[in-house]
């Protein structure tokens, strides 16, 4: 599987690691080395200390029309396919850094709910959004059957779903599945400085909200309350809440080092 050439293309800058789909023929549509290569891209940063947030984007003015159709790269068991997409939708839920969805033009399919998969999604205007599997004879995959009822009433995930028809960027902001629509020539400066106040954020107390957040999705109120406890407790041990607390006090900007 790995020996298959990829289309992602990933650059590190102080900091941020950019992650591009870059298939401009097929609106980067991803492969199965495509998935591959992104759950061991993100796991590679899982255990980078300099790395500190992820952008997910794609080239050409698209970001991802999902899984390609007629992908026969390699002579799989039936169910491997689906697994190898799982594997890198569970990598986007469980890696202790943020990463940021920066989407122009179709974020279809798996494409869509790639963007619902990140923590935070920024659209510019050209974005278009679709759960289009209804009309390949599909249903939804990579997430988008868990995402659209959590962030929408189950009768509009429902209409979303069945119908499969496009959504605009302001349409998408308007329904909560995106954070912000800006201008195409904005999208990198914002992307950017959201990136930059991530990084000047302590890194285990990030890693330790984004897991809580997703947690209380799958978990009752006492349950949350019992993690939140745990984790707390152990933010005191590190440097950086110590870091946080002497900096307040003495009325200067934090340093954090990730420990």
């Amino acid at each position: 599987m790995t020996s298959l050439e990829s289309s992602i293309r990933v650059q590190r800058e102080a900091g941020t690691v950019t992650v591009t789909f870059d298939r401009p023929a097929t609106r980067n549509g991803l492969r199965s080395q495509e998935w591959v290569h992104l759950k061991e891209t993100l796991h590679e940063i899982d255990k980078n200390t300099d790395d500190r947030v992820v952008v997910l984007t794609g080239a050409d003015g698209n970001f991802s029309s999902g899984a390609e159709l007629g992908d026969s790269s390699e002579d799989l068991f039936p169910l491997a396919p689906m697994q190898i997409v799982n594997d890198a939708c569970l990598a986007i839920r469980r890696l202790n850094k943020p990463v940021i969805a920066a989407v122009s033009g179709y974020a279809v399919g798996a494409g869509f709910n790639l963007v619902l998969s990140c923590d935070l999604a920024v659209a510019d205007s050209t974005a278009q959004f679709s759960q289009i599997f209804i009309k390949r004879g599909m249903s939804p995959d990579f997430g988008g059957s868990w995402h659209l009822p959590q962030a929408l009433s189950l009768h509009r995930a429902k209409e979303i779903a069945f119908f499969g028809e496009m959504l605009t960027a302001t349409e998408a902001r308007e329904l909560g599945l995106i954070n912000h629509v800006v201008e195409p020539e904005d999208l990198a400066a914002f992307v950017d400085t959201w990136a930059a106040k991530l990084k000047a954020l302590p890194p285990i107390a990030l890693a330790r909200t984004k897991h809580l957040l997703n947690s209380s999705l799958e978990s009752s109120f006492g349950a949350a309350l019992d993690r939140e406890a745990v984790f707390q407790e152990h933010n005191f041990t590190t440097l950086d809440t110590h870091e946080a607390i002497s900096a307040f006090l003495e009325k200067r900007a934090p340093r954090y080092t990730g420990r």
